[in-house]
């Protein structure tokens, strides 16, 4: 989207992120929050890092949700390759584009997703003044480390690591207001000497979800979607949202389908995933599950609320490190949102206490067979029917909650 030569009057927002708004996170985590605080009278402007594909795919589709909304959007190209080298490059560009595009519109406000795009909001704030929220999500130079992206045995990684801890530090002495995703992530980040006695500078806003976009399933729809999937309307479904690998825990879950298959005859195992299906097809052989069991399907953001309301329970196993503390897996919301019963496990930001307020399924305390059947037998066994799932999942992760709080934040941090 072009942008305007007139510079913006006081109380304009920038907003930076390294994902881009044609990746499935951009469409799902950044766009709806962003439309509706426009629609309350936000002036935003979008500064992001597209990959070229998704870019090239999608960009007429992006372009017009801005246009409707009233958002400037200014895409840049994301670079993936040299290791480190491609993300210096690129954070040298955010801060040089940041730079120029403030010039322009002086902008009140900095809303920077995560450490490379903060990085390019502090160099705003300790340039020209602008005030910083630096929407944290989680604590990124961990999740590198323990994801295994960033190997600390290598000296190149070690040192990268160290560098975004220091910004880090800056970032959490420095900027005006901190969001991130949990109680439980909030707690641990207040223990920081940066926030000692500030409470209030952190600000708890988890993934949401828009409800209008993931309706409650219905038996219609859900005969229909099956029958296309192959699956009988009588065959009990296990069903898993996202990425795969990583703290996804692709042997877990399909020991828990071992399980879950034993318990209910017939089952099969629905991953609406982009990953490899060959790859996840092996690994359940290993265990001695059929082909024809386990059913992969790639799928736009348009596509997964249809097939998810094909499931008769979500899973959702991510390894309990640190760093997921201050997780919010978007996939929980989502599948309560249809319905769905789910089945997680404990040390995932604030989802034990979740699921446990809302009566909406189980949670289990080990990755072993017995732990696996008494969180099933625990969810035969609690009671609530899909529409009340749906009803009390928006008390916690409807989307309008969640513009809520960025509306507040942008009224405290750039009135105009």
């Amino acid at each position: 989207m072009p942008p305007n030569d007139k510079a913006a009057p006081a109380g304009t927002i920038l907003y930076i992120t390294y994902d881009g708004l044609t990746d499935p996170l951009g469409r799902s985590q950044i766009l709806p929050y962003l439309v509706g605080c426009a629609e309350r009278g936000h002036r935003i402007h979008v500064l992001s890092c597209e990959k070229p594909e998704r870019f090239a795919k999608d960009r007429g589709r992006i372009e017009a949700i801005c246009g409707e909304a009233g958002i400037a959007w200014h895409p840049m190209s994301y670079h993936k390759a040299p290791p480190v080298l491609s993300s210096m490059y690129d954070l040298a560009m955010l801060k040089r584009t940041a730079a120029r595009l403030h010039r322009r519109h002086r902008f009140a406000l900095a809303h920077c997703r995560s450490y490379i795009p903060a990085a390019a909001g502090l160099h705003l704030k300790r340039r020209f003044g602008v005030r910083l929220l630096f929407d944290m999500r989680g604590f990124w130079p961990e999740e590198k480390t323990e994801g295994g992206s960033w190997n600390l045995g290598n000296p190149l990684f070690r040192m990268v690591y160290r560098h975004f801890k220091r910004l880090e530090s800056a970032l959490l002495g420095t900027s005006d207001a901190v969001v991130i995703l949990s109680h439980a992530g909030k707690k641990e980040l207040l223990r920081r000497p940066e926030l000692a006695g500030q409470s209030d500078a952190v600000t708890i806003i988890p993934c949401c979800v828009d409800f209008g976009h993931f309706p409650l399933a219905n038996a219609n729809e859900r005969a229909k979607v099956r029958a296309e999937l192959g699956i009988s309307e009588e065959a009990p479904v296990l069903g898993y949202l996202g990425s795969l690998g990583s703290w996804y825990m692709l042997p877990e879950m399909l020991d828990f389908y071992g399980v879950y298959r034993k318990r209910y005859p017939g089952a099969r195992f629905l991953l609406v995933s982009l990953e490899d299906p060959a790859s996840i097809r092996t690994q359940a052989a290993a265990r001695g599950i059929g082909e024809s069991e386990i059913i992969v399907r790639p799928a736009s953001r348009e596509e997964v609320p249809r097939l998810l309301a094909t499931a008769d329970l979500g899973l959702s196993l991510i390894r309990p490190v640190y760093s997921k503390v201050a997780s919010s897996p978007t996939k929980i919301g989502e599948m309560l949102a249809v319905g769905l019963p789910i089945v997680s496990n404990y040390g995932i930001g604030d989802v034990a206490e979740i699921i446990a307020q809302t009566e909406c399924g189980a949670v289990i305390s080990s990755f072993e067979p017995d732990s696996y059947e008494r969180a099933l037998a625990e969810v035969e066994g609690c009671g609530t029917s899909p529409e009340q799932r749906r009803e009390r999942a928006m008390a916690v992760y409807d989307l309008d909650l969640g513009i809520d709080s960025y509306d507040r934040l942008y009224r405290e941090l750039a009135p105009g």
